[in-house]
Order: structure tokens, then sequence, then C-alpha cells
């Protein structure tokens, strides 16, 4: 019986005595309280995808992570896995803050549109939020979950592609207008403390970038990538976003047979000289950055390692324009620790952004998982602080949860591990150059190059007559330890 029949029928038992109206009365009240409250705007927690919830404005009460408060520090002896151990924000560290050193970042694409699907399995992960669309209304939800997620971990900056915040739509200026619209939603809820990190643009998912963006072989794909990329750079500034990203995730190739490596290099100078172009006439400040990366999905990505990328950017005179984001699960996959590409981006002038993840050197492909090695942290961290920090760049957590791990709270528990492990890298490493024991290491082995004939070799004065005559004079050398082991005892003692 529903609820209006229910109240009819009370309606003619109540005329028969005083009691039934009474009765009546009671019901009655009760009923018009029910209409009214069914009426009224409903109010859903995050969990709820019912119809009645649904709305395109985006709109969404109650929490997406309920039950899990503000992450705070609570040091190395809690064992609660929701607090940090070692990432104190406001502690100070040579001078300056933690959280000043790192500049964390969230990725939007793993942290909110990652499922745990492979090549091998289908998705393991359903979040309570997300209703299986990818409609607008979703899109909005899923950035309001960031923000949420943001503001509870203690990050103040995000990075998104495009395409993983928005819908593509039917046609470019439908998927523009979907992009401005969760973008309008995005600047509204960052307010005035949270910006991206930075922006990019998705240009390897879709069936157009088969054979690649800047580097296809039709000029249709061109002119397509390049509009992307335009207004993927004008919301970024919109957002106040600090830095924008370009990884060709399929600038490069499957085979050489019918591939011309030369002009597509050349078009991929010119898309990137066309970007500086715009990102100064748009007045947008921040640092384009290029992500280098070996291989996949393309057997050979043009940009393989840092070298590769910084012999790019010198051959093409792009080399005060750009910046790199090194990636550490890249490193891995180019043949490099994390470290080497770290610190060859440092040394060529070119250390931007570490997207901060890890490999597995036991297999073969992109594993994106959380940085969970301390001593790499630590040499990490080594080099940036030669660096002087990473600013305007910063550490993107590019990673995500393992296929296995389906809890919400895993979320929070995959970057509270992730930034606690540099914390971590950030101490050992201040304990290093205030111990002085590796750096002086470092300089006994260097020692010769400081006498007077050194200094005219780096002075770059040494020919090869004077240095014969000193190999004839001075006669066999005595070649002294390089103390690797000595080296790695002090690392270990330091973390």
């Amino acid at each position: 019986m529903g609820a209006d029949d229910y109240f009819w029928e009370l309606i003619k038992v109540g005329m028969m005595s005083v009691t039934g109206k009474l009765m009546f009365l009671y019901v009655f009240l009760n009923v018009v309280s029910y209409i009214v409250i069914a009426a009224g705007p409903p109010t859903c927690p995050a969990a709820d995808i019912s119809s009645d919830c649904e709305s395109d404005s985006g709109e969404w009460d109650g929490e997406f992570f309920p039950g899990i408060s503000k992450i705070k520090y609570e040091g190395p002896s809690s064992k609660n896995p929701l607090s940090f151990k070692w990432y104190n924000a406001n502690e100070e560290i040579l001078g300056k803050k933690m959280k000043d050193w790192f500049r964390f970042s969230v990725a939007f694409w793993h942290t909110f549109r990652g499922t745990g699907g492979d090549p091998f399995g289908s998705a393991t992960k359903f979040w309570p939020w997300e209703d299986g669309t990818n409609s607008l209304a979703m899109a909005k939800r899923r950035m309001r979950a960031n923000f949420e997620f943001l503001e509870k971990i203690g990050v103040d900056r995000w990075c998104f592609h495009d395409r993983d915040i928005a819908p593509d739509g039917k046609t470019l200026e439908e998927s523009n207008a979907n992009l401005d619209e969760v973008v309008a939603l995005a600047k509204e809820l960052q307010g005035s403390k949270i910006r991206p990190l930075w922006g990019t643009a998705q240009l390897f998912v879709h069936p157009r970038y088969m054979h690649g963006a800047a580097t296809s072989s039709e000029l249709g794909v061109y002119a397509y990538a390049a509009a992307q990329v335009k207004k993927a750079m004008e919301v970024t500034h919109y957002l106040g976003g600090e830095n924008y990203v370009f990884w060709g995730g399929r600038e490069g190739y499957q085979s050489l047979l019918n591939t011309d490596m030369e002009r597509e290099l050349n078009h991929l100078a010119r898309f990137m000289e066309a970007a500086v172009a715009y990102k100064k006439k748009i007045g947008f400040n921040g640092t384009l950055f290029i992500e280098p990366k070996p291989q996949e999905p393309t057997k050979h990505q043009y940009d393989w390692d840092a070298a590769t990328a910084a012999n790019f950017l010198r051959k093409y005179g792009l080399i005060d324009e750009f910046k790199l984001n090194i990636e550490c699960n890249h490193a891995t996959l180019s043949g490099h620790s994390c470290h080497h590409e770290v610190e060859t981006a440092r040394i060529n002038g070119l250390l931007g952004n570490i997207d901060a993840n890890s490999g597995d050197p036991q297999t073969g492909w992109d594993t994106d998982q959380f940085p969970m090695d301390v001593a790499e942290a630590t040499l990490v961290m080594l080099s940036v602080i030669k660096n002087g920090g990473i600013a305007p760049g910063g550490f993107n957590f590019d990673a995500k949860l393992r296929r296995e791990s389906t809890d919400v709270e895993d979320i929070f528990i995959a970057h509270i591990a992730g930034m606690d492990t540099l914390a971590r890298g950030l101490r050992s490493a201040a304990k290093l150059i205030e111990d002085g024991s590796l750096n002086e290491l470092v300089r006994k082995r260097y020692q010769s190059f400081d006498s007077e004939v050194g200094q005219v070799i780096e002075a770059g004065k040494g020919d090869f007559e004077m240095l014969e005559k000193k190999a004839f004079e001075w006669g066999e050398p005595k070649v002294p330890s390089a103390k690797q082991e000595l080296a790695e005892m002090i690392l270990q003692g330091a973390i």
C-alpha cells in the first residue's frame, strides 16, 4: 500500500469515532510532515550515487572521505598509519621548511581516475563516489573529491591532464566547453591557497594519436594536438598553474623502416617553438618541462633520458626555454637510477621537477609505485639541495595504488608513506651535509686537480704538449683508492 492509499483509508476509518478522529489528526500531521521533507532538496552522503543525488552542477553534500581527519605529524614513534612520522611541513631543515623543499603535489589521473585495471584484468577499484560514467557531473564530483583529499592530506598543489579532469567531446569545440565547465569549478574550489603545480594535455590515449601528436605523419593530427595544447596551456594559466609539462607518450616510433626520424624531430622542435611563443603571448610565466621516458607505449621515444632530452634542446636552440621533469620510474626503464637522472638534469641546469615514484627493476614496464626507498630518496635529495631547491617545480606523486589495494584509506596511506620516505631522505641528506665526511671523501678523491696544473686544465688551457711534459716528469702515477665502500658506509650511517 502506498502512502496515498494509506492516507485515504485512515480518513474513512477516522470518521467512525472520536478516537478515530484523533488518530486521523495524528496521522495527518505525520503524513504532511513526510510530504514536506520528501519535497525538500536531498542531502546525500558522498557515497550515494542514486538518481536523486545526481546534478549537472556537480554539487555534492557530505564527505568523500568520512572518518578520515586532516593528517597530522605524530613523529617516528607513532603507530597510526594515518599520520606523518617523518614529514613535518613547517620544520626547518638546512634553513628551509620541509614543505618548501618538496612542494608536494597530487596527480589527479592516478588518484582519481585509476581503476586498478591492467592489460590482463579489469578494474578492481570502485570508489564510493563513482557512478561508472564519464559524464560532466561525474567529472565535477571527482574534482570535489580531489580538493577534499588535498585539504586532508595537507598538500596545496595538484597536477592534471586535460582529458582526465573533463570528458572528451564529440568535437574539439565540445571538448573545450567541457573542460571550461570543470575548470570553472576547480577555480572555485581551489580558492587562493591551492593551485596546479603543472598542467598538461593528454596526447596519447585517443586513436588519432596512434602515430604520435607533434611527431605524427598526418598534418591534421599535428594541428589538432596544437589546438589541444593551446587550450591546456590557457586553463593551466587561468588556474594559476606554476608550470606546464610535455610528456610525449607516442612521440617516437615502432619501426625505423617506415619512419623519417629527422623530419619527425624537426616537426617536434617546431611544435615546441610554437608552445614557447604562445606561452609568452598569453603572459604565462610558468616553466615549460619536458618529461623524458625511453619507451612505452612506443618502442623508442625521442626523449629517451635526461641526456637525450638535453641534447634535443641544445640542438634546436630551446635550452633556455625548458627544464626537465624527471620521473624516477622512467629512469629505471632507461637503465638509470633516479639519482643519476636528477643529477644529470642538475649539472645541465635543467632540473625543473620530479615525478616522485619508483619502478620495479624486475619488470620492464612503468609500474608507477610510490617511493619507498629511503637510500634513493637521500641521494635524490642531495642533488636537490645542491640545486638550491626545486621551485617553481616540486615533487608530484605520479604514482598509483597497487591493483590489489582497494580500500579508500589506501589512497591516504600511500601518499603518507611516500611523503615520509622523501622526508626521511631530506633528513638523511642534511645529516650527510652537516657531518661533512662524504663531501671530504669526494674532495680528497679529486684533490690532485686542485694543484696549479689541475687548475690550468680546468681553465681550458692545458694543451697536450704541456701534459706530455708533465707525464715524462712525474713518471708512473700512483692511483689512490676510490673508497666506495666507505662512502656507502657513510650513507648508511646517515640513514
